[in-house]
């Protein structure tokens, strides 16, 4: 295979596992960790593993001009981001988590039009005012009380803060990908994300019984710091050596069909018609907002 198909394939998986990661992580909070506690889990182990992997290969420079913008990356790949989405995990459901993040390509245009310059047309206002009505319909009327959300509200108001700040470590981060290695960017972020939310999730991580953990439980947490956030945030950086952040992005509107699946199989959660509804709603004004217009191909470099 090529190495555009190697990107796709990267993106692929990285959406499949982030598709299972809404129910797994979920099952785990708040009884086994907190959500902030389980982010430092999260960013200590990766930042592990991406060192251990630099030990190996040949060691790069990077330039003073560029370290502002990898604490940037940090803050709103890894800091920001995450802690909102598990926050927002704990409060609400798989499902609205799934089909809230689809806006994340809506987001990532509104974005570039601010930081980039880039026109949005009158198809494409229409496809983001879509899109941001089927969030606001989760928002402000999906609260079917549920036992395990007790704020859906606010969750899916966490879930669309996460999706802004993946979009904008989308954005700041492509310069340092045709720059860096994989590998050197990831310890670098990882480890700044590790000293940032050091003192915000220490009390809950310490607050967890290690020793007494079920074997579910350490496969279960395995599987979010070895899959989620080490092989995910991997495969994602390569793939953005190959693609832009665009195409990327439409790999999300994989995450709510695996995620409703296997929450549902898991019993973890449940459709409901408010839900398709809102679904359908986000999906339409992706849609619209994201749709090249008919014989008009705009390059990208890289693709």
């Amino acid at each position: 295979m090529g190495q555009r198909a190697w990107a796709l394939l990267a993106a692929f998986a990285a959406s499949a596992i982030y598709g299972a990661n809404h129910t797994i992580a979920k099952g785990l909070m708040p009884d086994v960790i907190g959500p902030f506690g389980f982010i430092l889990l999260r960013v200590g182990g990766a930042a592990i593993l991406f060192w251990l992997i630099s030990l190996f290969l040949p060691s790069e420079k990077v330039d003073k001009k560029d370290w502002l913008r990898i604490v940037a990356c940090a803050i709103f790949g890894m800091v920001l981001n995450m802690n909102m989405f598990f926050k927002g995990l704990q409060l609400s459901t798989p499902i609205n988590s799934s089909v809230v993040i689809t806006l994340s390509p809506v987001l990532l245009l509104v974005l570039s039009a601010f930081f980039l310059k880039e026109r949005i047309t009158v198809r494409k206002a229409l496809g983001i005012a879509i899109g941001l009505a089927g969030a606001l319909v989760l928002i402000l009327f999906g609260i079917q009380e549920q036992p395990n959300a007790p704020n859906i509200p606010l969750g899916n108001l966490l879930f669309i803060v996460n999706a802004a700040s993946y979009s904008i470590y989308l954005i700041i981060v492509k310069p340092l990908v045709a720059k860096y290695s994989s590998i050197t960017l990831m310890k670098f972020f990882f480890l700044f994300a590790l000293l940032i939310n050091l003192p915000v999730g220490f009390a809950q991580f310490s607050e967890v019984n290690w020793a007494s953990l079920s074997y579910s439980s350490v496969w279960q947490l395995a599987f979010v710091v070895i899959g989620t956030t080490f092989l995910t945030y991997l495969f994602n950086i390569y793939a953005l050596k190959q693609l832009s952040p665009s195409t990327i992005g439409a790999f999300i509107y994989l995450q709510p069909v695996l995620a409703a699946f296997i929450a549902i199989l898991a019993g973890a959660d449940k459709l409901t018609p408010l839900r398709i509804v809102a679904a359908a709603l986000i999906f339409t004004g992706v849609f619209l907002s994201t749709r090249k217009p008919r014989g008009k191909r705009i390059q990208k470099n890289p693709q």
